[in-house]
């Protein structure tokens, strides 16, 4: 089929609607369950490449968790440590397949983003991930294939509507691209950039030592964001997205905001949060919302009397400021992409606060001497790509 009708735009009021290949062709895509829209599309397609970029880089099946035609998380698939499998609920299903540890890296590094989210996968979706996929809150998944248990999992999800959309791993786009604003059509070349060593070999900091893990690391921050509404900026750290901040105005504060995803990351790892005695009866998503304003600013909002009882089984400590401090030192060797250069230094000083030790950005600002010597101080590792990375 060239043409999928759906039941309306990116708003209800927004009809009709439609994806469809404009020389006739088939499209690449087949629904085998539920009505995607056009947002899941989006999300799909977006996700689709993003997955399948970071497999032909690293070798390693991926993931990725999408809303709202941004990434809240990606990963591949390295095994999971206790702590992770803990913190990202998966601790119970026991050892989980590669493709399924990807997934639980994307979803879980920033589940309040990730809730209700649209899933890539870069390879054909096995039981393992299947059986993840199925018990949390999401609209629906996009893989080159399905097993016929994965298959069968996820047509029970939602009442048997569940989305669940098949691509052509073979596809190949057409070179040119297009889309309308306003009736006007703007065309332009693909993205086709691929993020190879050679993009990272231009070093410019002091310090030139990038192990191999960080240069995995800087290809799945800048593929990430090369399919991340800009400006951006995203933080990683072994195999996975910890921190990512999209779409905004300002540089800095892409930094910080991504900044901030990546230290409630780390802190959803400190001792007092993987202990806190939640109710038996509480939730994921719940226990994801407690969670995050515990670590927060507003923990009193969960802490006072008549709040605490309703989650935990007794009133858990306060966080303190002085503690979250001393936890947050011990993440180390952060990696950090942009999508576009830094203007200025601050973005260096916010990064060095979430353990970033690994920078790759494009480079070009007047002034790229004080953002170098900046990076110098605290001995990271920079390199300039010298390639900007706008996603609109």
């Amino acid at each position: 089929m060239n043409e999928i009708q759906l039941k309306y735009g990116c708003n209800p009021n927004q009809k009709p609607s439609k994806i469809f290949m404009e020389d006739g062709s088939d499209l690449p895509v087949t629904v085998l369950n539920g009505k995607p829209g056009y947002i899941n599309f989006l999300d799909a397609l977006n996700g689709w490449q993003l997955v399948k970029e970071l497999k032909a880089l690293t070798g390693y099946p991926a993931a990725a968790s999408f809303k709202h035609v941004s990434p809240a998380g990606a990963g591949i698939g390295l095994p999971l440590t206790d702590t992770l499998a803990k913190i990202y609920w998966v601790d119970d299903l026991g050892e989980l397949s590669p493709l399924a540890c990807a997934y639980a890296r994307a979803r879980g590094a920033d589940r309040m983003s990730s809730f209700g989210d649209f899933i890539a996968l870069s390879d054909a979706c096995d039981e393992d991930t299947a059986r993840l996929i199925k018990r949390e809150v999401s609209d629906g998944v996009i893989a080159p294939g399905y097993t016929k248990e994965a298959l069968a999992l996820l047509m029970e999800k939602k009442k048997g509507s569940y989305n669940i959309i098949q691509i052509d791993a073979a596809y190949k786009p057409n070179p040119i691209e297009r889309k309308q604003v306003y009736g006007v059509t703007f065309e332009q070349g693909r993205n086709e950039l691929s993020v190879d060593d050679d993009l990272l070999s231009n070093i410019v900091t002091n310090n030139k030592e990038l192990p191999s893990s960080a240069k995995t690391d800087m290809q799945i921050a800048l593929v990430t964001l090369k399919y991340t509404q800009s400006n951006s900026v995203c933080y990683v750290k072994d195999g996975q997205a910890i921190g990512i901040g999209a779409g905004q105005q300002s540089r800095i504060h892409c930094t910080r905001l991504a900044g901030q995803k990546a230290d409630n990351w780390y802190l959803r790892q400190a001792p007092q949060v993987l202990e806190l005695p939640f109710l038996d009866k509480l939730g994921r998503a719940d226990r994801d919302n407690a969670i995050d304003v515990y670590i927060g600013d507003e923990y009193e909002d969960i802490l006072r009397d008549g709040e605490w009882q309703k989650r935990f089984k007794e009133k858990p400590p306060v966080f303190t400021r002085e503690e979250k401090r001393a936890w947050l030192n011990g993440n180390k060797n952060v990696t950090l992409g942009s999508d576009a250069f830094f203007p200025f230094s601050d973005n260096i000083e916010r990064a060095y606060k979430s353990g970033v030790k690994y920078i790759a950005q494009p480079g070009g600002s007047v002034r790229d001497d004080l953002v170098i010597e900046c990076c110098d101080r605290y001995d990271m590792v920079m390199a300039f790509t010298g390639i900007r990375l706008f996603h609109h």
